[in-house]
């Protein structure tokens, strides 16, 4: 006898989702950063040349769909607390903050591993192709209520 999966519907997507995110907020609260001041540290870490405080709103607004003020605010708190560094009119990260990310990078790599692996490699292409569309789908959404 074969049973068969439930299909994943929205509750579902979100629950994964606040789950993984209880995780790493857990981890990061022990570093003394919030979630969207490791959303912005990371996209200054990342990018490939230092980026204008407008380039990094944009690129955390596009990720969180938070405010652009809120999103200010956590800049000027990295600022603050010398994990970012204003460079004429760009912002990049200090040693402090790309030593803070590896940090937690490494902190949440195994727990990483451990709600990942075992998942087949079918699966996770399947998740990711729904997700993808999910995603388009409320950005399209989203961008139809503005």
């Amino acid at each position: 006898m074969t049973t068969t999966a439930p299909a994943v519907g929205p509750r579902d997507l979100a629950l994964a989702h606040y789950a993984a995110r209880g995780v790493l907020e857990h981890v990061l609260a022990r570093h003394g950063i919030t979630f969207q001041q490791q959303v912005a540290l990371r996209a200054a870490i990342t990018a490939d040349a230092p980026r204008t405080p407008d380039d990094l709103v944009a690129q955390v607004q596009d990720s969180l769909k938070a405010d652009p003020a809120d999103i200010r605010a956590t800049l000027d708190e990295l600022l603050a607390r010398h994990l970012l560094v204003a460079e004429g009119a760009h912002l990049r990260p200090t040693d402090a903050g790309s030593e803070l990310m590896a940090a937690v990078g490494e902190e949440t790599a195994p727990i990483s591993a451990r709600i990942w692996g075992g998942i087949p490699a079918a699966d996770l292409t399947a998740a990711g192709r729904v997700l993808a569309l999910v995603t388009e789908r409320a950005n399209a959404e989203l961008a139809a209520l503005i």
